[in-house]
């Protein structure tokens, strides 16, 4: 049975490999897996859960890597509600750090420190 969730979550979700397969700065096409992702964020989107837009691309004059990541999935139907800062209204009592507060990490590069002593 799935779980499902009664408090509205924060979603953080990198891009490059996590979304779509790339060769960094081209956005390359989607695994089924990046697929089932992309749509099941859609739907956590549409339910209330704020998603955040986690990922190295910036802009710059030769590579607007950042903008094409963002156009590239709001034409597929998926904006989020903000890129790597928090979503409005979290704040941070500590002070600045450019780690997003979130519920949910979503990273082709992460490890979930958990299952370390099976890697």
């Amino acid at each position: 049975m799935p779980q499902t969730y009664k408090k509205k979550l924060v979603i953080a979700v990198d891009f490059d490999g996590t979304l779509c397969q790339t060769a960094f700065p081209k956005i390359l096409k989607q695994t089924k897996k990046q697929k089932r992702l992309f749509e099941n964020l859609k739907k956590m989107k549409k339910r209330g859960h704020k998603l955040i837009l986690w990922t190295c691309r910036g802009n710059n004059k030769k590579y607007p890597a950042l903008a094409e990541a963002i156009n590239w999935c709001k034409k597929k139907g998926l904006i989020f509600d903000t890129v790597n800062k928090n979503v409005k209204g979290q704040k941070k009592i500590s002070g600045y750090s450019p780690k997003v507060i979130a519920d949910i990490y979503i990273d082709d590069k992460c490890v979930n420190y958990k299952h370390w002593k099976n890697i």
